[in-house]
């Protein structure tokens, strides 16, 4: 079978499942499942930084489709994210992991101005985030200003949010924020190796660095996978909205890294440097590095695309074939997720594994919707 063939399949399978599931679940905004179920975070917890890729994988499945029970899903999801957005203690780096699936993706796709404004608004909100003398954009809140001098590598994902902002508004600042914030990433998170810290801390009132942290991996300086692919995707967007070859480079030394580490069985760990007796997986890593070497994969000459395309199939059919749950029955799609390593829980469903699984396929297929 040809990899578009064995891509529409799959493609076909992700429609069949998710209009069930969409059906079911339409008023929710879910991050997990509970006994196959999907749970809904659009209370109290509708801060999460989750809570966009729902609408997301709706606006991916109305543009595969045209189904208009998937537009008025995403469009449900991205008014809920209204309490987010008027409440300034729960607004954080992670604003593009809201707003460019919700309503940068419904201004993209209809056209709407309500959307266009929610946006600017995400958009202006994580570039006052930015530290000046640092060069970098303060990641989580907090009330006593401990870690005002933190950055953490995810918020390279969020970037394409303030690229989009300097494409509309065509204000300079928004672009000056995102590349600084790049620079210091790749100067600061990047080992020799490719591999990549997640949290460095620098001291908010100096610029300086202070300290890495191991984060949501193992331990310090080892190599939580999925900070490794939002480093590799992250990287890889800056390149594409800028067409700085730094960045370029920087998401193929990272690449480079994520690729020789792939096991045999093209199944993701929590953590490249876990404890051989570990066996926690992480299929989230697997799906946005996945969309990461895909975009790669473009982006080079024909004697290199081959490695990065290679890679991403064996990630996805790996996935497809040994951690994907067809079944109407069940909610999800992917199994085995893992959001940290330190966690009590480990190998469960998540919603941003589903996600980019499905962003991934439709890439193959060419039926995405480009969000970042």
């Amino acid at each position: 079978m040809t990899e578009q063939a064995w891509a529409s399949e799959v493609s076909g399978k992700i429609k069949e499942k998710m209009r069930t599931v969409a059906e079911r679940s339409r008023h929710k905004i879910p991050y997990t499942t509970v006994d196959g179920v999907f749970d809904d975070w659009s209370g109290e917890k509708i801060t999460w930084w989750t809570n966009g890729f729902w609408g997301g994988m709706m606006w991916q499945l109305y543009h595969a489709t045209g189904e208009e029970l998937y537009r008025e899903i995403a469009q449900e999801n991205e008014e809920k994210l209204d309490a987010a957005l008027r409440n300034s203690d729960c607004m954080d780096h992670d604003s593009g992991f809201r707003w460019l699936p919700t309503a940068v993706a419904d201004y993209r796709l209809t056209g709407s101005q309500a959307s266009r404004n929610r946006g600017i608004l995400a958009a202006g909100d994580m570039a006052g985030r930015f530290n000046p003398v640092g060069r970098f954009i303060r990641a989580w809140n907090d009330p006593e200003g401990k870690k005002a001098g933190w950055a953490i590598i995810d918020c390279m994902m969020n970037l394409p949010l303030l690229y989009w902002a300097y494409e509309e508004l065509k204000d300079p600042r928004f672009l000056q924020v995102a590349t600084m914030h790049a620079d210091t990433a790749e100067k600061y998170f990047i080992r020799p190796d490719g591999s990549v810290n997640h949290i460095v801390e620098f001291d908010p009132a100096t610029g300086e660095y202070v300290q890495s942290f191991g984060g949501q991996g193992y331990c310090v300086g080892s190599s939580w996978t999925r900070g490794q692919s939002w480093a590799l995707y992250g990287f890889t967007l800056s390149y594409l909205h800028t067409k700085e070859e730094r960045y370029l480079n920087a998401a193929k030394r990272v690449a480079h890294y994520f690729i020789s580490n792939i096991p045999e069985s093209g199944l993701i760990p929590v953590d490249f440097r876990q404890p051989a007796d570990c066996v926690w997986e992480d299929s989230t890593a697997a799906a946005i590095a996945a969309c990461g070497l895909l975009e790669i994969s473009k982006c080079v000459d024909e004697r290199e695309k081959h490695v990065y395309r290679g890679a991403a199939m064996k990630l996805l059919k790996a996935l497809a074939e040994k951690r994907c749950r067809w079944d109407t029955e069940c909610d999800n799609i992917l199994e085995k997720c893992t959001a940290a390593y330190h966690d009590k829980v480990h190998e469960f469903s998540i919603i941003y594994g589903d996600y980019y699984f499905i962003e991934a396929i439709f890439k193959l297929t060419g039926e995405e919707v480009f969000i970042w």
